[in-house]
């Protein structure tokens, strides 16, 4: 039966950078295993296997015995992401986990010698858990208890004093830090597995907001300007501390524009452009971090249609065309890796349409009323509100 009052799901959010370090902390962590590990069973694996992989707590307290193995000079991770025993899906892992779990298997098959008096055989060795459960499991295939492991976890955190934590949330923190780092939802979800559109667009909010507000306040000088590619902050790089600073007041002195901003201060506040939206050409225009996608991809076209020239000297037209541009570009790229973000600017599109057609994207009509429209005569249309 559903339980009664609200509903208890509730999206987890990421661990806090404070929390993420009292719960690495190794002095923790040997705390973690005197008080609620005595006997060893394997909490702190566990735990750690959590935070590196993103798997879940099931998925990782239900691993099996020979779960790991090298492929290719590679350390591999076996689970089961199914929920239904095919333990098929296999995931990287750092040589330091590899290891821990390594010395995981040895202590397993120890106790297993300990109470049989012999090695397992190799049609009991795939059916053995990894960690085991001490209870009424003489044959040593049944895991650890989901409860017992949360109940250890919550003590601790509750030792600690870190506030309302769970375990789950190592997961959030994996999806978050793989997508600052350039990875797709695509491949988060193939990752991570079964993750929703609500909590894939959750972990891009969380992980977009601050780098987006970092890009945007990257600005160099357009292809119209004097200097193409020159940084407009300052003589020297800015940091990501410097650029967060700035988002704010940059944010009061720019629209947003194809593939740009403009700082033509009148249309900044609504007015009309003189230059009939000549962004490329006129000297008010500049490049964002944001941009740097788009204008790749205008890049790529420009000298591909170079290449398609008839003759050299149609080619060396378009090369010298296109040269601010191309200024600018490496401008804005020397810009972004100054400050460490070349790659994360490479993966990300910031400029989305509801930039750009904000007024349209918030104007909606009733469906019906648009179908009465339809029905109506051209003149009557003229002078409809």
């Amino acid at each position: 039966m559903p339980t009664g009052g609200k509903d208890p799901k509730i999206s987890r959010n990421p661990f806090t950078d404070d929390v993420a370090r009292a719960l690495a902390d190794e002095h923790n962590l040997q705390q973690f295993v005197a008080l609620f590990d005595a006997a060893d069973y394997g909490l702190r694996d566990i735990w750690e296997t959590l935070v590196v992989t993103g798997r879940r707590c099931k998925e990782v307290i239900n691993l099996r015995l020979d779960c790991i193995g090298r492929y290719g000079g590679f350390p591999f991770l076996w689970h089961d992401q199914t929920k239904v025993g095919n333990l098929n899906d296999g995931v990287r892992i750092p040589d330091y986990l590899f290891e821990r779990l390594e010395q995981r298997k040895t202590k397993t098959l120890k106790r297993f010698e300990e109470i049989h008096g012999r090695v397992p055989t190799r049609d009991e060795r795939p059916k053995l858990a990894l960690f085991p459960s001490p209870l009424c499991n003489a044959n040593r295939r049944k895991a650890l208890s989901y409860g017992h492991f949360q109940m250890s976890f919550s003590a601790w955190v509750d030792i600690l004093d870190l506030g309302a934590v769970v375990a789950h949330q190592a997961r959030h923190t994996m999806a978050t830090k793989l997508l600052r780092h350039g990875a797709s939802l695509a491949h988060i979800r193939r990752y991570l597995g079964q993750v929703s559109d609500r909590m894939a667009e959750h972990y891009a909010k969380v992980a977009n907001s601050d780098l987006e507000d970092v890009l945007q306040a990257v600005w160099v000088a357009g292809p119209g300007s004097a200097s193409p590619g020159e940084l407009l902050s300052g003589n020297r790089p800015l940091t990501q501390h410097d650029a967060m600073a700035l988002a704010l007041d940059l944010s009061r002195r720019s629209t947003p524009a194809e593939g740009g901003l403009c700082t033509f201060q009148p249309v900044v506040e609504g007015g009309v452009c003189p230059w009939n939206l000549d962004c490329e050409n006129c000297d008010k225009f500049v490049l964002s971090g944001a941009d740097l996608v788009y204008w790749r991809r205008k890049q790529q076209q420009w000298r591909s249609i170079a290449e398609r020239a008839p003759d050299d000297a149609t080619a060396d037209y378009l090369h010298k065309v296109f040269e601010p541009t191309a200024r600018a570009i490496d401008g804005l790229e020397r810009a972004l890796a100054g400050m460490g973000l070349l790659e994360e600017a490479l993966t990300l599109d910031l400029r989305r349409p509801q930039d750009y057609f904000e007024r349209v994207w918030s104007t909606a009509f009733r469906a019906a009323d648009l179908a009465r429209l339809a029905d109506e005569p051209v003149d009557d249309l003229t002078g409809a509100s």
